[in-house]
């Protein structure tokens, strides 16, 4: 059953500048709130065959809306895995072909997330990027739990080796060390991005959101600048960005609308803050200009009695 569309996504994929194929994939399903990204792994054909069984297999499984929306999304990545394995066992060329995945099912305002593997969610809101997976690799972990900086995991030479991944061995769907999963909610002044290492390696989480608050209601846009970054720095893998935007999402736009506001509430303030001082410089004019008025009455006074005294003296001498 589908969701009214709160969102607007966007995605790009490239070869990247090194490799001669793209083995990455990727789905988007606007109305039901299902958005996916797969890498393949294991070689030019192995790779794209598992990643585009893969997709294959999770739209042939959300096809069945029964159950929640975990269970839904470890059947999909369980029944992939399976066919997977299967497809490889029965082809020399394709032995040992696999692939690592993401993939978000939004249910109303819950995300419910499936991921296997090294390929990322971020979240951002508020003006900050969060990454929502984990990465299934000893170089990820070391990174996660704060032994290594973002910098030195990019650069590590064991930074694609993965322990987790949807193909090599047959699962069921609630095995343990198999599929995370994580829920967050999505709200409208939200965004996520999923995306293969390809990105993640190459452009660190800073970049990733300063990119990302350029958006002007183009997600697709979006996806193409994460791309050409990645390509910039080096294009050394496939690159795929899927870029899901709030209805209410504004980027640095935003950002600027609200800057709006607090500057014209400053000239406000700053207004307000000169206004005071006229009105009592006003105030003393009004007190000067009585002191002046008052004098100058109690002159002409002065010189009327003056003149009235002369002219009686000069009576009385007569």
């Amino acid at each position: 059953m589908g969701v009214a569309v709160q969102w607007r996504s966007g995605v790009a994929s490239d070869t990247g500048l090194v490799r001669t194929s793209n083995e990455d994939r990727y789905w988007i399903d606007d109305e039901n709130g299902i958005f996916l990204v797969v890498d393949g792994v294991g070689g030019h054909a192995a790779g794209e065959t598992a990643a585009e069984t893969a997709v294959d297999s999770i739209r042939e499984e959300l096809r069945d809306a029964a159950g929640s929306a975990e269970e839904r999304v470890r059947r999909a990545i369980a029944r992939a895995n399976n066919r997977i394995f299967e497809i490889a066992g029965d082809s020399e060329d394709l032995h040992g072909m696999a692939c690592v995945l993401t993939l978000v099912l939004v249910d109303s305002s819950e995300v419910v997330i499936g991921h296997v593997g090294d390929s990322r969610l971020y979240l951002i809101w508020n003006g900050a990027i969060r990454k929502l997976t984990s990465d299934h690799s000893p170089v990820g972990e070391d990174e996660d739990a704060g032994e290594l900086t973002e910098e030195q995991a990019m650069l590590h030479p064991r930074r694609h080796e993965v322990f987790r991944d949807v193909g090599t061995h047959p699962h069921e769907a609630g095995d343990d060390g198999f599929i995370e999963i994580r829920h967050c909610h999505f709200k409208p002044d939200a965004a996520f991005l999923l995306c293969s290492d390809g990105l993640s390696d190459l452009l660190p989480s800073a970049a990733i959101r300063d990119i990302i608050e350029r958006y002007d209601g183009d997600p697709a846009q979006v996806a193409s600048d994460l791309v050409e970054a990645a390509n910039e720095a080096g294009g050394r893998d496939n690159i795929t960005a899927l870029f899901v935007a709030g209805s209410e999402f504004r980027g640095r736009e935003g950002a600027r609308g609200l800057g709006g506001m607090l500057e014209a509430r400053e000239r406000h303030s700053t207004t307000r803050m000169r206004g005071e001082p006229a009105a009592e410089s006003r105030s003393r004019l009004r007190f000067l200009t009585g002191r002046v008025a008052f004098l100058m009455y109690g002159l002409v006074l002065g010189v009327v009695l003056g003149i009235l005294l002369w002219a009686l003296l000069l009576t009385v001498k007569g």
